[in-house]
């Protein structure tokens, strides 16, 4: 019975040799003629509202991306004053937005655009403007800080307080500066502990910490339990030892929600094997990145072990037919090999991010994969392809886009 979310697999796995001819030299064109195309299909017009995940902020994180690294050094500066046109766009727009809690979001909103706007400032030596962007990502924590500034779930990623948290994350990686300080850290992680803590005992769950967006008890990155721990273990110094032990009983409990190596959408979900969600947003793919955080931490074989049943999931079930994006697209999927070979050094995982990069040029992938409306956005389009192909071609550095389990 054919899946009605992914292409068969027909690829034969790894047999201890990676793809010849898609070795850098051989790939930089494929990658500059798809950035062009991105270019190429910007809106005349709007796609500032559209944060980080959909809008022209994502276009600009991709074209910083592209500019550092060193197979594109050539066009550094051109990327770099089109990302600046870009994001200055995007802060103009956020800078006049009245409604706060669209300020606060990570990908759908201010906080997002804001901090790569800082990045982008500083890649180009803008020492200044850079400190203003960082300025106005700070004055934001105080927006997220109360318990429940916002009606649908203040703790997920993409609206609410664990979407802060990854922003400055992300500003610590490529700044090399902590940008928050210990005190608010603090207080933004104490904030989703007593909110986690609050909602599962009035919900009378036998764990200690659960949370739901609009209504509904998601388990994925996306919007769910498993990126809202990822980032209370990345900042696991700054809480108490007792609220660690209950971060790390929640992770333990999600290990055992696993149905066939993947996760449903919400709690207590059961999975139809043939219309299975194995994506970034809602299944193994993107809940595989809370397990390698907990096994870069303990080194405990079982979190590594489930890391690699959610890839062999994604090798099987990976090659969606939603588009060529990172949220629920080919690319996504093929980022857990990427982040699997930073685990285990196996240059299996190599092979099968090649095979998945090819499959997104195939002509199967192009008749049969859905059409997108912004096909130039960062999470369902092709600047996230772009991102993940500058990233197979130095896979000791790559991670998914600005969700980093490294730091």
């Amino acid at each position: 019975m054919e899946s009605k979310r992914c292409f068969a697999n027909r690829f034969s796995d790894y047999k201890g040799s990676l793809l010849s001819g898609q070795g850098s030299e051989a790939s930089v064109p494929l990658i500059l003629s798809t950035l062009e195309s991105v270019l190429q299909k910007l809106p005349a017009q709007g796609g500032e509202e559209g944060g980080l995940y959909g809008g022209l902020a994502g276009v600009a994180y991709m074209l910083y991306h592209v500019s550092q690294c060193h197979l594109f050094s050539s066009g550094r500066d051109t990327y770099l004053r089109k990302a600046t046109a870009l994001i200055e766009s995007c802060t103009a727009y956020y800078d006049r937005e009245q409604d706060r809690e669209t300020r606060a979001s990570f990908l759908l909103g201010g906080v997002g655009v804001y901090a790569v706007a800082a990045l982008i400032y500083e890649a180009r030596g803008l020492q200044a403007d850079s400190n203003r962007a960082l300025d106005k990502f700070k004055e934001i924590g105080e927006i997220c800080t109360p318990l429940g500034f916002l009606e649908c779930g203040s703790d997920e990623l993409f609206v609410g307080r664990s979407g802060y948290l990854c922003a400055a994350l992300v500003l610590k990686q490529k700044l090399q500066v902590e940008v928050l300080t210990p005190v608010q850290i603090r207080s933004i992680c104490q904030a989703i502990l007593e909110s986690g803590k609050h909602y599962s005992k009035k919900k009378r769950k036998l764990f200690p910490l659960m949370y739901s967006y609009y209504g509904t008890e998601y388990l994925g990155a996306a919007h769910g339990l498993s990126s809202v721990l990822q980032m209370l273990l990345t900042y696991q110094d700054y809480l108490q030892p007792a609220d660690r032990d209950l971060v790390w009983e929640s992770v333990d409990f999600l290990v055992n929600q696993e149905q066939n190596c993947n996760w449903p959408p919400e709690l207590g979900g059961v999975i139809e094997r043939e219309n299975e969600l194995v994506h970034w947003c809602h299944g193994a793919p993107g809940i595989a990145y809370l397990f390698a955080k907990a096994y870069l931490l303990t080194r405990k074989p079982c979190y590594l072990d489930t890391c690699i049943r959610c890839g062999e999931l994604t090798w099987q079930k990976g090659l969606l037919k939603k588009g060529p994006g990172i949220c629920h697209g080919v690319a996504g999927s093929a980022y857990v090999f990427l982040l699997l070979y930073r685990l285990t050094g196996h240059s299996k995982y190599i092979y099968r991010a090649q095979r998945f990069a090819e499959f997104l040029f195939s002509d199967e992938f192009k008749a049969g994969s859905c059409t997108i409306e912004n096909i130039y956005s960062l999470y369902e389009g092709l600047s996230g392809t772009v991102c993940f192909l500058v990233d197979l071609l130095q896979p000791n550095d790559a991670e998914f886009p600005l969700f980093s389990v490294f730091v």
